[in-house]
């Protein structure tokens, strides 16, 4: 005779949309049985939040047991209905959209649909214990704005400086469209250095930030906007258990292709935070310029086995990632002096940030 379901857990996954989000509540009892209770779709406002907190406290009997609450951190649509339940002091996480998806695929399920995947994190919030997200500081989030405006900005100037190739290029030209291209881009110009210096200055106003960038900042060819880009986009990368989570969110991860005695090519992934990887681009470039050790040997291994210099490039951006994330996390100054093992210069992929600090910066 089988057991009556008891539930002694409540999950909530949510997936979440620009307009609208999909709920779905399930349970869990003794013998770790999954069921699914109630599944619902809601907009996306401070209306449809309302109407979703009601409707789960209907399912939830009461909240009389632990209810856990699983979203995925995609792009910024998620954070209003987050800052919500964690404003009620609701047992609240985000996890990363790489974890999500392996777990769904785990579970057997291939159809993708925003309700099979609400469903799919419901079902993981029963099963898995996971860590209670904390929201992003104002300052930081305003920061993020500010270096966010900045990397928008440069990419106009770029599309109005192309612009005006393309016109003085051409077999004729307009003296008042070029007047005024050119006038744009100077009051670009100005802005971007306006958004500088506030970037400069909320780092200043904040001894972390401040003591934290100027220890990274060692590493010639790195500079302040850099890293501002890295710890907003990351949130100082307190979504990240150790190096693999941050490589893969940043889109660092390599891609195989082989079968057999066919080997095809090799590449990253590039699905992950795009602008972590645009802000590390310059600076790659730069440490390897400066000739700062073990970027340049990096560089040069690459490039000697591939004839690629993209590829070594982007082998470099790699490196300072996990070094900068090391770094940060350990709130220590980088060595450019260090003998160790060049070959330890970035720590395993699964290591903690608990290993010896030399492990993650060896050059």
């Amino acid at each position: 005779m089988e057991t009556p379901f008891v539930a002694v857990k409540y999950g909530v996954g949510l997936d979440v949309g620009k307009q609208t989000f999909y709920a779905c509540v399930s349970a869990i009892d003794q013998t770790q049985r999954v069921k699914i209770k109630s599944a619902h779709s809601f907009a996306n406002s401070p209306k449809g939040i309302t109407e979703f907190i009601r409707w789960t406290g209907h399912h939830c009997n009461g909240n009389k047991l632990t209810v856990s609450y699983l979203m995925e951190a995609t792009g910024i649509y998620y954070e209003q209905l987050a800052l919500v339940l964690h404003s009620r002091q609701e047992h609240v996480s985000v996890i990363l959209p790489q974890k999500a998806k392996y777990y769904i695929k785990a579970l057997g399920i291939k159809t993708k649909t925003d309700g099979v995947d609400a469903q799919g994190l419901a079902t993981m919030a029963c099963q898995q214990r996971l860590d209670s997200w904390k929201p992003i500081s104002e300052a930081m989030y305003k920061l993020r704005q500010l270096t966010r405006q900045h990397t928008q900005l440069q990419e106009l100037k770029t599309q109005l400086h192309n612009q005006l190739l393309a016109l003085e290029a051409g077999m004729y030209h307009s003296g008042e469209v070029r007047k005024q291209l050119m006038k744009m881009i100077e009051q670009i110009d100005r802005q971007l250095a306006e958004c500088v210096k506030l970037i400069e200055k909320a780092i200043a106003e904040n001894p972390d930030w401040q003591r934290k960038v100027k220890q990274i900042c060692q590493i010639k060819g790195v500079g302040i906007l850099t890293i501002a880009n890295l710890i907003t986009e990351t949130n100082q990368f307190s979504l990240f258990e150790n190096q693999r989570q941050l490589v893969s969110y940043s889109g660092y991860d390599v891609v195989e292709n082989q079968s057999g005695k066919r080997v095809g090519k090799t590449h990253i992934s590039k699905r992950g935070n795009a602008r972590i990887r645009r802000a590390l681009h310059m600076s790659a470039l730069q440490v390897v310029r400066y000739q700062q050790k073990p970027f340049e040997r990096l560089f040069e291994r690459v490039f000697e086995r591939t004839h690629i210099k993209m590829k070594g490039y982007v082998a470099v951006q790699r490196k300072l990632l996990t070094i900068i994330y090391g770094l940060w996390k350990t709130d220590q100054a980088y060595n450019p002096d260090y003998k160790g093992d060049e070959q330890k210069a970035v720590a395993p992929a699964g290591a903690t940030l608990h290993q010896p600090l030399m492990v993650v910066l060896g050059t």
